[in-house]
């Protein structure tokens, strides 16, 4: 029966069946009750399920460089080097926009700017694909062979704009949650934040390289190049169509969208006086030990969730271990693991903790010190691939809680913007520092396990700092206007 199904359906019924499960689990949770009527949840469903997805297929047009990669390097056109000077330029630009596109979410209202991003990071995958389609095409002639001669140069244009673009998908999404999620349910939305993270990890990868697959068959007997840049074009295609979804069911606040607004609790909660400059907002942030407590712990954590998400398949490639389950489907095991992950920690903040994010990260940096503790000993064994999809699980729970959630708490809906561009670009920050570092340990690792050592013994001082710094904001919770004034 499945078998007839397209192969990227099949594909994708493990995970549907998995978010079946998670939706049953959570629908049968006692709810919170915060008086929100039924038209209310009904709205809120069509406010936050479009402008998450759009979130999840901005990755697909983020990673698609990746993918589309090793299809280049393949014919010669797009070297190691050369895309890791590509990678570099956009990782840099995504962090440092933040700085911009924070504040701006927070003047123009997330709904602009999730628009904003969607429309500039489509029209960027065009011209990528565009730029692919004349270096395969007429790579000796023309634009062709101008691009041919500047390939770094110009995809790390393109590419940098796109990252620039794609800056806005997180803060535009908390921006607007956070007036729609009470501090008590938004555990429940950290777990929704993972999720559509590990949706988007594994559109890009799994759904990228089947894109790249089916263009290589259409020319199998052939001598015509391999229409590659469809793997730029298809996102771009798929974010044009939420764009159009995003601007006709996407509202900043439930008031405007016709439901009632309420009191979230964080906070900004009692602060009805006028907007902040972005220079006060950004002072009163740096000078908030919770923001950057909660900052320097996503900074512990942008470091080791690519360790682990981009090292373990070049591990597994350098010692021929592809074909392995784990491996083999390593899109897929991320998108699982981030989804459980994300639920976990949500679900234990708000119906364990009391809404308090500090004991669910914690728990699940106890888990990540533990892990890289067990890979020192495990790089040779079986057990690996299982060790790190379950430090995945628990790494991509603690971006969601953190990033997703205790952002909009302690920055509060007024300020979310320059709260989650702070934390965010150190997610970044930390993101750039483990490329450095372990692809400089690890450049001349071979294919015995014992070259690898230096992997787990960098990761695990980065996991013990973020384990010590959660136990600081263990009991932290947002106090509004007119609880600080008492």
């Amino acid at each position: 029966m499945l078998s007839a199904l397209p192969k990227p359906i099949q594909e994708f019924m493990p995970i549907l069946g998995l978010l079946i499960v998670v939706i049953f689990v959570i629908a049968r949770l006692p709810k919170i009750e915060l008086g929100h009527s039924d038209a209310f949840r009904k709205r809120r469903v069509f406010n936050w399920l479009p402008l998450g997805l759009t979130y999840a297929f901005f990755y697909m047009g983020r990673y698609n460089l990746t993918v589309a990669k090793n299809a280049l390097g393949e014919l010669g056109l797009m070297s190691i080097g050369d895309f890791g000077a590509i990678f570099a330029a956009g990782t840099i630009t995504y962090g440092v926009s933040f700085v911009i596109n924070g504040p701006l979410a927070d003047k123009l209202g997330g709904r602009k700017t999730i628009l904003i991003g969607a429309l500039g990071a489509a029209l960027m995958n065009v011209l990528m694909g565009w730029a692919t389609y004349l270096l395969v095409t007429q790579r000796e002639a023309g634009l062709g062979a101008i691009l041919a001669d500047h390939t770094v140069l110009i995809f790390s244009l393109l590419y940098a704009v796109n990252m620039y673009f794609q800056s806005f998908g997180a803060v535009s999404i908390v921006k607007v949650n956070a007036a729609w999620f009470h501090v008590r349910e938004r555990g429940v939305f950290g777990g929704i934040f993972g999720i559509l993270i590990s949706l988007g990890v594994y559109f890009a990868f799994d759904w990228g390289r089947m894109i790249v697959d089916w263009a290589k068959s259409t020319v199998v007997g052939t001598t015509a190049p391999a229409p590659i840049w469809y793997v730029f074009w298809i996102p771009a295609a798929l974010l044009i169509v939420f764009f159009i979804l995003d601007w006709f069911l996407v509202q900043d606040t439930p008031g405007e969208a016709g439901v009632e607004d309420f009191d979230t609790a964080d906070a900004s909660s009692g602060d009805d006086g006028p907007r902040k400059s972005v220079v006060e907002v950004a002072k009163m942030m740096l000078q908030n030990p919770v923001i950057l407590t909660i900052g320097a712990i996503e900074f512990c954590s942008g470091f080791l969730r690519n360790a682990i998400m981009h090292w373990y398949i070049i591990f597994a490639k350098r010692l021929e271990l592809m074909d392995t389950f784990i491996a083999h489907n390593w899109g897929l095991m991320l998108c699982m693991a981030g989804i459980l992950g994300g639920v976990f920690a949500g679900v234990i903040s708000d119906r364990v903790f009391q809404s308090r994010r500090g004991p669910s990260a914690g728990i699940l940096y106890a888990v990540m010190v533990v892990g890289s503790l067990a890979m020192i000993f495990a790089l040779d064994s079986v057990i690996l691939g299982f060790l790190v999809i379950f430090m995945s699980l628990s790494i991509i729970g603690v971006h969601g809680m953190l990033s997703g959630t205790a952002s909009m708490d302690f920055g509060g809906k007024k300020n979310v913007g320059v709260a989650v561009g702070l934390i965010d670009g150190l997610v970044y920050l930390g993101t750039g520092l483990q490329s450095v570092l372990l692809g400089h340990l690890l450049s001349d690792a071979g294919k015995d396990p014992s070259d690898w050592i230096m992997w787990p013994i960098v990761m695990l001082p980065v996991a013990v700092i973020g384990f010590v710094l959660t136990l600081r904001i263990w009991n932290a919770k947002p106090k509004g206007q007119k609880q600080a004034a008492h």
